[in-house]
């Protein structure tokens, strides 16, 4: 359950500045400074005129302004014989920390999973991120195999640019 008064939503068109505002606000938070602004809002833009990409906000309470950003792709998994829905850029603002915002948006982007046929939520975070890491488990994600399973490892490559 959600802490009273935190609420989520789907993003419309008309709160792409927003849903800009709170990933730029991501990056700042890890120190970076590089995609710009502008590409962030472009960005943004493109992808809320993608029907297989959603993003959900989340606030405190009724008439507060968002204070979190979740980011949702979907797409169709073989090994599942439905959907996969990868959550991507769970950001909650210093200032919405604390008031179930967070936990508000996960629960609403997994009715969004179930409502578009997905069979399996996917997300990534650091390991010395104990307060995520709490959250998702508590929302019943792991990173763990089968008893006497090895674990599964995600990779990534990041591809040069011009």
């Amino acid at each position: 359950m959600t802490e009273a008064g935190a609420h989520a939503w789907i993003a419309e068109a008309h709160e792409a500045e927003t849903v800009a505002r709170l990933l730029i606000a991501f990056r700042d938070h890890y120190g970076r400074d590089w995609p710009s602004d502008d590409a962030f809002r472009a960005g943004v833009e493109r992808l809320m005129g993608d029907p297989d990409t959603e993003f959900v906000l989340g606030a405190t309470g009724p008439g507060a302004p968002a204070g979190g950003v979740v980011q949702l792709r979907f797409r169709f998994g073989l090994w599942r014989d439905g959907g996969d829905c990868l959550v991507e850029d769970v950001f909650v603002a210093e200032e919405a920390r604390g008031g179930g915002v967070g936990r508000a948006m996960l629960e609403h982007a997994t009715t969004r999973a179930l409502e578009r046929g997905c069979r399996r939520m996917e997300l990534d975070t650091s390991e010395d991120n104990a307060p995520a890491i709490a959250l998702y488990e508590s929302l019943g994600f792991f990173n763990r195999a089968a008893a006497g399973q090895p674990r599964d490892l995600y990779f990534r490559r990041h591809l040069p640019h011009e």
